[in-house]
């Protein structure tokens, strides 16, 4: 698994995922029980990972769908 994005924003994951979905590529969300233990106040990120052998296509279906990240 490969990081994709790390973000504050609680509607980025939600979207990134059902763009990844619909192009046929699985992601895992990490540090969403540390977000939550922290009290929702948005210090912690979230990282979204996708297998490595999809890393290139997602970042490319982002890119295509205007979705800004750092990778």
């Amino acid at each position: 698994m490969e990081e994709l994005l790390r973000t504050n924003d609680i509607t980025l994951i939600p979207l990134v995922t059902t763009l990844l979905n619909g192009e046929g590529i699985d992601s895992f969300e990490l540090d969403v029980n540390m977000s939550v233990l922290e009290g929702s106040i948005g210090i912690l990120p979230r990282r979204l990972m996708v297998r490595a052998d999809q890393i290139d296509d997602a970042r490319r279906i982002l890119r295509e769908a205007g979705v800004r990240f750092e990778g």
